[in-house]
This record gives C-alpha cells, structure tokens and sequence, in this order.
C-alpha cells in the first residue's frame, strides 16, 4: 500500500506562495530573537540589513509576522502551552455552533486559527462551512451517523450539508473529505455535490475529498457515478478504482489506495512515498507553520503515523529518518537534515535498540 495524496505544492513549502525555505528559517530566528526582550540595538540594526538585502527575506518576514499574528494571545501569557490549549478548546466550541454568516468575525483572535483551517477554501464555500451541518476542526475526525444508517466520517477540516428528502438523499460536501458508508434503501439514491459535479452512490464505501478546483473520488466497496457539473462527462468507477475530476472534465482512473482509508482510524499509513508528501498531509492537521527543508523532501517514508497527535508524529519520523525537527517558536516548527556529527549517533542508537528488542 502506498499513501495516494492530493497534488502538492513546490517542495518543502505549504504553499505555492510561500518564500523559500532557507529565508523562512532565517526569518523565524530574527523573529523570535527580537520577541525575546535580549535583542541589542546591534541585533536590531542587523536584522534591518538583511530584510533589505533580499526581496524573499521581506516576504518571509511577511509571513512570519502573519503566521505569528494568529498566535498573539500565546505570546502575551506566562504560559503558552496552557493558552494554547485552552484557545483549541475554545475554537474547537465555536466550530460545534451552527453559526450564521455572522460568525466570520471571528477570524480576529482565537477565531483567527479556526480560519487558517479554511483560507484554501473559495470565500463563498468557506462561508457555507462555518455554518455547515456537520463540521469538524483541525485535527479533528469524527463519526456521524445519518438518519437511514449510513455513516459519514469527516478528515480535518470537513464540513457538509445535508438534506433528505423523500425522493433522495444528498449531502453537499463544503471543504475537507469524508468517508461514506452507504446504507441501503430503495427508491431513494445517495448522492454527494461538490463544486465539481455530482456523485452517485451505488451500495457502496468510497472516500471524496476537495483538492482546489477537482474532486478526488475512491471507491472501495460498490460502484460510484460519477457526472461532471458542465459538460455532462459522466462515469461509473468500480470498487478498487479512483479518480479526480473538474467541473468540465473527467480525469484518468488509477488503482485506488486502500491506505487513503487510514485517516477514519486517526492513522496516515506511508508505505514508501516521499516526506514532502506526509508533511504536507501533517499540515492539514496542525496550526501554524511546519516548514520542510528541500534538501530531506525526498527520503522514502514507510510505516503508520498518529493524526490525532502530531507531534508524536514528528518524533516517529526524526527516529526513523536523519531529519531533526526544529521549533524556533511554539508555533513554528521546520523538519531539516541531521547535523553531519549527529548523524552516526542516530544511526548508532537505533543499532542498539534493535540488538536490545
């Protein structure tokens, strides 16, 4: 099995926007050096010569001022860790709220991570899923089980509406992906809208999820129809099969990765596929920034992975891989190649682990 993600922005950044990597680290130091309350006016003056040296330096400033802005409550408390925590419980609350349009101004404080969440979500939907049916959080999955019996598993930052009627029933898929598990019952199809078209449900489990302007469909169990919302391009994909598809267009199908299920059970199961790919599923799942140096984007990645923590996610990969994670802030973590000294020692620890297990 192999981890089957979405198409993925330049390597090591989490968005084509982003600056490079290297002015982004450089960045993060300055920040958190001049935030630290030990900056000499010789540290300051220095800082301003290398934002002006370089155009990506002062976008990486940028950046980083916007990424740390989310964060401002942790930075004006003695403890962060605890503000942090206590800001997620809080986000976590006003997700669960069916709020109106009303609710977007939130994205000041606290409501700001919940928007991070959404900022690759076209404005119109983004504000359809602060107010959506079911919904979850970052990080969050999370099980519904609908009025027939079918049931619904919702990724990270997913949001749905849905409406059964006597003739049918529909969900409408916002943001994020789901897991569906279809229950049975005649004269009434199941069918899944998304911006790109329209989904029909022929008995079955499949995996939809919302990858910028196409829908990637997998199907394990039945068959899905598949029918485009111009154009009419329609196709039936059979279990073991996936494809994405555009509002006009159908693309190729390929093998389907039963891996891609993984995530219902808080797992990202990688059998070898590249870093840059589990970081960048990582992302979906935290606040803030994690950064990938170029150099280590291509190491092989094998083994299952915690969603539901991280974190611990990060120490499993730094174990198994010569990468080091590296957090210059509390929100601002970078995975980089192990120091040439440290790598020997990495390598002699795991030695002794095996001979002792």
């Amino acid at each position: 099995m192999s981890l089957a993600l979405p198409h993925a922005g330049p390597v090591g950044t989490a968005d084509a926007q982003e600056p490079p990597h290297e002015a982004m680290e450089q960045a993060a130091d300055w920040y958190a050096l001049l935030r630290s309350g030990v900056a000499t006016d010789g540290d300051r003056l220095e800082w301003s010569r290398w934002l002006e040296r370089d155009a990506d330096h002062r976008h990486a400033w940028s950046y980083v001022e916007a990424v740390s802005r989310s964060f401002e409550p942790l930075q004006a408390t003695q403890a962060p860790q605890a503000t942090a925590d206590g800001l997620w419980a809080a986000n976590q609350r006003v997700l669960q709220r069916r709020r109106l349009l009303a609710g977007i101004a939130l994205f000041g404080g606290s409501g700001l991570l919940g928007w991070a969440t959404w900022r690759h979500t076209p404005l119109p939907l983004m504000a359809q899923a602060w107010r959506a049916d079911h919904r979850t959080a970052t990080g969050e999955i999370r099980e519904v089980v609908l009025a027939d019996g079918s049931r619904v598993w919702l990724n990270t930052a997913t949001a749905f509406n849905l409406d059964y009627g006597a003739d049918a029933r529909r969900l409408q898929l916002l943001a994020g992906e789901i897991l569906v598990e279809t229950a049975h019952e005649a004269g009434r199809p199941f069918f899944v809208h998304t911006p790109q078209g329209r989904l029909q449900a022929l008995g079955t489990r499949f995996t939809v999820r919302l990858d910028g302007e196409e829908t990637l469909l997998a199907v394990y169990q039945g068959a899905v129809e598949v029918r485009t919302a111009e154009g009419a391009a329609s196709a039936v994909i059979k279990a073991g099969r996936q494809i994405r598809f555009g509002r006009d267009a159908l693309g190729a199908q390929a093998p389907a990765d039963i891996a891609r299920e993984a995530w219902s059970r808080g797992v990202l199961a990688a059998n070898n596929v590249p870093l840059s790919e589990v970081v960048g599923e990582l992302r979906r799942y935290r606040h803030g920034h994690l950064g990938l140096a170029p150099e280590v984007a291509g190491l092989r990645v094998f083994g299952s992975f915690p969603l539901h923590d991280t974190d611990e996610a990060l120490k499993l990969l730094a174990y198994a891989l010569p990468i080091q994670v590296r957090r210059t802030l509390p929100w601002w973590v970078s995975i980089e190649a192990v120091a040439t000294g440290e790598k020997a020692g990495k390598a002699a620890d795991k030695a002794a682990g095996k001979a002792g297990s």
